[in-house]
């Protein structure tokens, strides 16, 4: 019974592997390419990071850093940031905040504090993190109230799901999650 139930779990995780390579490789233009999703580092970079994250996950605090070396460290390397708040509605807030700071040009560093931040995310903790960085806030809360990011927020949701990433941070770099 034991060998059945390991050759049941060998296969299944085969099978998703393999779905997981081909929706890799259908989704590339949407992973890669995407108007609405913030990029740092070497734009016309060689090498992309595509990263799934949550400005609330304790994991992708912790990564944080080591993206950002990989960026200042690796001049051929492009980050794609993917919005995907999945715990609760402070990690809609945070993200939504990032994704309207893009139009003041302040996404890197807003999205830097965010992550180096151990505040709830309440609307305003999110606000004095904005101050920080040098945001204009009535600005930064009037472009946060647009729907687009709640579209841009779905779209990134639904792409996980097809990719099979259910938690952060989830990274792609080529046809590897």
């Amino acid at each position: 019974i034991m060998q059945s139930l390991q050759a049941m779990e060998t296969k299944r995780q085969a099978e998703l592997q393999e779905r997981q390579k081909s929706a890799l490789a259908t989704k590339q233009h949407e992973l890669l390419h995407d108007p609405s999703s913030p990029v740092s580092g070497n734009l016309r970079g060689e090498i992309t990071l595509v990263e799934f994250y949550d400005y609330r996950c304790g994991y992708c605090k912790k990564a944080a850093q080591a993206v950002t070396d990989l960026q200042k460290d690796d001049p051929r390397v492009r980050v794609v940031y993917k919005d995907f708040p999945i715990l609760g509605e402070p990690s809609e807030l945070a993200a939504k905040a990032a994704l309207a700071s893009q139009a003041q040009g302040k996404h890197q560093a807003f999205h830097e504090a965010l992550l180096a931040s151990h505040a709830d995310m309440s609307k305003e903790s999110i606000l004095k993190i904005a101050v920080k960085v040098g945001l204009d806030v009535k600005r930064l809360e009037a472009d946060m109230a647009n729907p687009k990011w709640q579209t841009v927020i779905d779209k990134n949701r639904a792409l996980a799901h097809e990719l099979g990433i259910s938690g952060t941070p989830g990274f792609i770099v080529g046809h590897e999650l």
